[in-house]
């Protein structure tokens, strides 16, 4: 049923649907229209049984009775006359020698008018309904042949044995139009959906004209087209600055080669130009190590490791990197504050944020926690002459910088690893200008699942 196009099933469906409801529409008719027919017979029958009953008190129980048999038609109607014992007392032509009723049913008569069909009463394979009534110790029995309703119902039974089979065909051929019509836009989406490729970008699916359902899933995909050319192109741009960012590096670590190679050096030279090539390779592999980390959180697939960690050891530690080499760098942490977080990656943030602080900035940094409606927040503040309130609003974007003179060789990644982190701890991170010096954050969830 599943390789079945959607259009066929559709069809199969209403189909099926209409053929029960035209069955049970058909039967209702029939029956009503039988029903109507057999009550008719039978207020006939009743009306003749209540006329010749009134002759028979009078007359006795002789149907031959002045007055009795012009109350049966001869052709179509019959009646009889029965005792206790089920034994004709009288009759009409048609029905003057063998008994309508049987023992049985005489003494139902007996006891309460009675209605049945019967086929065969007065002559063989003619149907006819009778009507038996008490008159006195007798009973008086109306018969009417129904042929005649036999042949109206058979005609009932044609019309509606030809004609439903002939509107569940129409109505399936209209369905069938109905749902390829229905889905026609999805067909003409498909096809455009079949020729988008990232060599034409901006294309999009066409829309039908209809404000329904199908156009909604169609401004669906073309919404996620455009969010997949723009990661197309973030991903384009993100392979060309990485590529632009190694090649300085990869540049600077062969020339110091060539230039070792170039003639004959001395101890001392060869030591320099190692360590020179040295240092080249080091920047490399920083490089190489934060475009993995950007890589894997694109792909959500950041490895953290959750733990409790006590907010005033990460922020000392994190402190004392920088202090070893010369900056001043203030901590500023309540007292039992703790986070819930992977420790080597928060501490891979918080270094990158300093470094900016103490490389674009001036004065004293301080780094400093606190908590913040059911977060806690993360502050590197410096006191240098601030960035331009344009800058703050794109600082986290990859391989961007203040300037060229300002980058002091950065690659431009620090601040993306650091909204990386965070966004990997379900919080996010921000840049505030300030009168004098910048504000970088994080604001992370104050607890957190460790499974």
């Amino acid at each position: 049923m599943s390789r079945i196009p959607i259009r066929i099933r559709l069809t199969l469906a209403f189909v099926v649907a209409l053929g029960v409801v035209l069955a049970g529409l058909g039967v209702v008719v029939y029956t009503e229209f039988e029903d109507s027919l057999n009550d008719n017979t039978d207020q006939a029958l009743r009306s003749r049984a209540t006329d010749i009953s009134g002759v028979i008190e009078r007359s006795g129980p002789r149907l031959s009775a002045p007055g009795a048999e012009r109350f049966v038609e001869s052709d179509e109607s019959f009646a009889q006359v029965l005792d206790a014992g089920a034994r004709v007392v009288d009759g009409t032509s048609r029905a003057d020698s063998r008994p309508l009723l049987t023992a049985d049913e005489v003494s139902r008569a007996r006891a309460d008018p009675l209605t049945l069909s019967r086929d065969g009463a007065v002559e063989e394979g003619d149907p006819a309904r009778l009507f038996a009534v008490p008159v006195g110790d007798l009973v008086l029995v109306v018969g009417q042949d129904v042929e005649d309703n036999e042949e109206a119902l058979g005609t009932l039974r044609l019309l509606l044995g030809i004609g439903l089979p002939i509107a569940l065909a129409l109505a399936s051929i209209a369905g069938y139009a109905v749902a390829a019509a229905a889905l026609r836009p999805v067909e003409a989406m498909r096809r455009k959906a079949a020729d988008v490729s990232d060599a034409r970008p901006g294309e999009r699916l066409p829309l039908p004209e209809a404000d329904d359902e199908i156009r909604r899933l169609g401004e669906t995909l073309n919404a996620m087209l455009a969010r997949l050319e723009a990661a197309i192109e973030r991903e384009k741009g993100f392979v060309a600055d990485a590529s632009h960012e190694l090649r300085t590096p990869l540049a600077s670590l062969k020339t110091e080669l060539e230039l070792a190679l170039r003639r004959e050096r001395s101890p001392e030279e060869l030591r320099r130009a190692l360590r020179s090539a040295s240092e080249e390779a080091d920047r490399l592999i920083r490089l190489a190590d934060d475009l993995l980390v950007l890589a894997r959180s694109d792909r959500g697939t950041l490895p953290l490791e959750i733990e409790r960690v006590p907010a005033r050891e990460l922020l000392n530690r994190v402190a004392a990197r920088f202090r070893t080499s010369g900056s001043e760098v203030r901590v500023a942490v309540p007292d039992g504050l703790e986070l819930h977080a992977d420790t080597l990656r928060l501490e891979q943030a918080l270094g990158n944020l300093v470094a900016n602080a103490t490389t674009h900035g001036d004065g004293p940094v301080t780094i400093s926690a606190r908590r913040s409606d059911g977060t806690v927040e993360l502050h590197v503040e410096d006191e240098g002459a601030g960035v331009p309130p344009e800058f703050a609003e794109r600082a986290f974007e990859r391989f961007t910088r203040v300037d060229e003179a300002r980058s002091g060789g950065g690659a431009g990644l620090g601040l993306a690893i650091v909204a990386a982190v965070a966004r990997a701890h379900g919080g996010r991170a921000g840049l505030s200008p300030r009168a004098r010096g910048t504000d970088a954050w994080m604001r992370l969830p104050a607890l957190m699942d460790s499974s």
